[in-house]
């Protein structure tokens, strides 16, 4: 029987957007495939020190300073707060996706970043967590052509 095959292409730098691609990767390396996410321009989730990583806009928009619609608060997770509020669930984000970032770097998945990028934006690889390869496009593409499963998230 032979090894199936995941790809995944993170292209998100955020961490609530770290959240899918770590967590099908670790999933399906437990579950024995062989497991490769590369990521392109957001490297921000391969650094060993995750303290400048953000969540996305759309996630910190709901305090005061930004008002919605009334009827917008009532969905769920949509209630106005005030800053305080977010700036506790920054932090709370940020030790949450720490710990799911760094088990998944011990799992059995190979972390590609993207070679362009690191040259494009002079990036010190010792910034990296040491599970990283750099590759581009041809090294991406050789793996995903054999996979079961290739996504892009």
């Amino acid at each position: 029987m032979t090894t199936k095959k995941m790809a995944i292409i993170a292209t998100k730098g955020t961490l609530d957007m770290a959240y899918p691609p770590f967590i099908l990767a670790s999933t399906a390396a437990a579950l024995g495939y062989d497991v490769q996410v590369s990521l392109l321009l957001r490297l921000q989730l391969l650094r060993k020190d995750l303290s400048d990583v953000m969540i996305s806009r759309w996630q910190t928009r709901r305090c005061r300073c930004h008002p919605m619609p009334v009827m917008v608060q009532m969905l769920p997770g949509m209630k106005a707060c005030n800053h305080d509020d977010e700036a506790k669930a920054q932090e709370t984000r940020r030790r949450v996706a720490g710990r799911i970032a760094r088990p998944v770097s011990g799992a059995d998945v190979k972390f590609v970043a993207c070679q362009m990028t690191v040259d494009l934006f002079e990036f010190d690889k010792s910034e990296f967590i040491d599970q990283v390869e750099y590759g581009g496009a041809a090294m991406f593409l050789g793996f995903a052509g054999d996979t079961d499963i290739c996504l892009f998230v």
